[in-house]
């Protein structure tokens, strides 16, 4: 457990929970226990899913400044791998994915939001890549993760003009994609997150891996990751639960056992 992240376990859900008061801010100690609490949701076995939370009050608001100032070219090029591999954790943890954003989420706040599967927001929640006003781009992924989410003309016009970004307009542009009030957002992405408990584990690691890494590539290889990924699950345990519980039951009514 890090002093300003912990991942909470409880019924199947890991919540990674960033608390480093007031705003949540990402220094570098505060990626590297990311990093930390990323790995220890992917190892373990009784985490399902993962939530990401900054608390009631803020998600994140960005990078540390105050910390990034003293910084000089030859600090960042040593650093700046370290800062894209920590966010990237996240987006690699072969579980389902859900980021709940209260508050600000912005610059480094968002890109960590956009390595989540799915983005859960309050209707106060603000969210944006202001980096552009501080004579620098996002660097933690938001030019790649963001493009590919909403688009290249939105991700521009976002980045280039470093405005701010209001729920509604997050979810109408596709950066978020529930918005709930304030109270909500953290049990509704417990409830999103909890579906998963009992879900076949090695197929929904499957479809994740198929999906994340497909579109990163062509058609054709994206086509031979899924078919792959497809015929291993004729291997698993659950593979054959499932279809024998299909064949005798009927849909729906399978007991996994995560194997």
């Amino acid at each position: 457990m890090g002093e300003f992240v912990r991942l909470e376990v409880a019924d199947g859900v890991g919540t990674i929970r960033l608390d480093r008061p007031k705003m949540n801010a990402l220094n570098v100690q505060v990626q590297e226990e990311i990093r930390a609490a990323a790995a220890e949701a992917t190892d373990r076995d009784d985490v399902k899913a993962v939530v990401v939370y900054g608390g009631e009050r803020v998600f994140a608001a960005g990078a540390d400044v105050k910390e990034m100032n003293d910084m000089s070219y030859t600090d960042m090029v040593k650093r700046s791998g370290g800062l894209q591999s920590a966010f990237t954790a996240v987006a690699r943890i072969p579980k389902p994915v859900v980021a709940a954003i209260t508050g600000y989420a912005l610059g480094g706040g968002c890109e960590l939001a956009l390595c989540a599967d799915v983005r859960f927001a309050a209707d106060d929640a603000t969210l944006g890549q202001p980096e552009i006003l501080l004579g620098i781009i996002p660097g933690a992924g938001g030019t790649q993760r963001l493009t590919r989410l909403v688009g290249p003309s939105t991700a521009k016009d976002l980045i280039f003009t470093g405005r701010f970004v209001k729920a509604d307009e997050a979810l109408a542009i596709g950066l978020v994609d529930k918005v709930f009030p304030a109270a909500d957002v953290y049990a509704e992405a417990l409830a999103w997150a909890g579906q998963f408990s009992t879900a076949a584990t090695y197929a929904v690691r499957a479809a994740k891996e198929s999906i994340d890494r497909g579109i990163e590539t062509d058609l054709e290889t994206g086509l031979e990751i899924e078919r792959q990924q497809f015929a291993a699950l004729f291997a698993t345990e659950d593979r054959a639960i499932g279809m024998g519980s299909f064949v005798e039951n009927g849909p729906g009514k399978a007991e996994f056992r995560g194997r």
